[in-house]
């Protein structure tokens, strides 16, 4: 049985342990890239700004994860950034619509990511996968366009997952060192009010709830992917300051300061975002790192 995967965004945090994982599972795996040169993958062409996409490979994947958007945390949100990040989701997922769309094709199942941004601030009430976007909120804007890409494959008959992606804890990027770094150097401190939620999940359980949702022929439309214990901030910096065994000697870093350094970027650490994962546990979905502590003692404790 032919089990070829096709990831686009597949050198980024996400898409690089995903593509360990499969081939641990026993997947084939190319990636879609820019560069010329990717190191253990076969890799096909695309750029989506120009809308090139190389003739072979949608043909060559039974399944396509498109993880590909330009980080949202990297330098402040100018309106050029901004379309910058927009475009780099929607440019990328209408292509591979646009591609899927001519058929000459065997692909099974199409999964997209997402982000739970698409809540915007929603304090301390729990949402879920029918919460509504936030009219107001760039981010959800974002995620919002981002979906209704992903949805255009949908329409074409072919099995369509969108997992609206969470904090995603890992120690070789994405938010988390960011996050660490002032409590490694005893200057840890909640940040804003403390109160707001931060909704995460480990980065191996995240694959492998694309795994499962790539498997499974029930998993279909959007789902939540984050732990199923959200906690706040003021929580999370003071478990992560317990494993990293640092004290904690700040108050709390007012809001305004960081609206100061950050600008509207200040809104991925000060929005409140509790989001259930009750759908995915549902489905049958089982947490190798449900509480934060466990997930952040794997990441860390190698380290001691």
């Amino acid at each position: 049985m032919s089990r070829k995967v096709l990831i686009s965004g597949g050198t980024g945090l996400i898409g690089t342990r995903l593509a360990e994982m499969l081939i641990d599972a026993g997947y084939e795996v190319a990636l879609l890239s820019r560069e010329a040169h990717v190191e253990r993958f076969r890799r096909f062409h695309w750029d989506p700004r120009h809308d090139d996409i190389d003739e072979h490979a949608i043909p060559y994947a039974d399944y396509v994860i498109n993880l590909a958007g330009a980080s949202v945390s990297d330098g402040k949100w100018t309106e050029e950034r901004k379309k910058e990040i927009i475009d780099s989701r929607t440019q990328g997922t209408n292509l591979l619509a646009r591609t899927l769309a001519r058929g000459n094709h065997h692909v099974q199942t199409f999964l997209s990511a997402s982000a739970i941004g698409l809540y915007g601030d929603q304090g301390s009430d729990v949402v879920d996968e029918n919460t509504l976007p936030d009219p107001d909120d760039f981010l959800a804007d974002v995620a919002r366009q981002w979906e209704l890409a992903a949805q255009r494959v949908q329409a074409l008959g072919i099995r369509t997952v969108i997992v609206r992606i969470g904090i995603v804890l890992s120690a070789d990027g994405g938010a988390l060192p960011v996050i660490a770094k002032p409590t490694k150097l005893g200057a840890g401190a909640p940040l804003g009010s403390g109160k707001q939620y931060m909704s995460w999940i480990h980065i191996d359980d995240l694959c492998r709830l694309f795994i499962q949702a790539m498997e499974e022929k029930e998993w279909r439309g959007v789902y939540n992917g984050v732990a199923p214990h959200p906690v706040t901030n003021r929580e999370f910096t003071e478990t992560l300051a317990e494993v990293l065994h640092r004290p904690l000697v700040l108050p709390k870093v007012p809001a305004f300061g960081l609206k100061l350094l950050m600008g509207e970027m200040s809104e991925i650490v000060l929005a409140s975002q509790r989001v259930s994962a009750d759908k995915v546990l549902q489905h049958g979905y089982r947490f190798e790192y449900p509480h934060l502590q466990e997930a952040l003692e794997e990441i860390y404790e190698p380290e001691e």
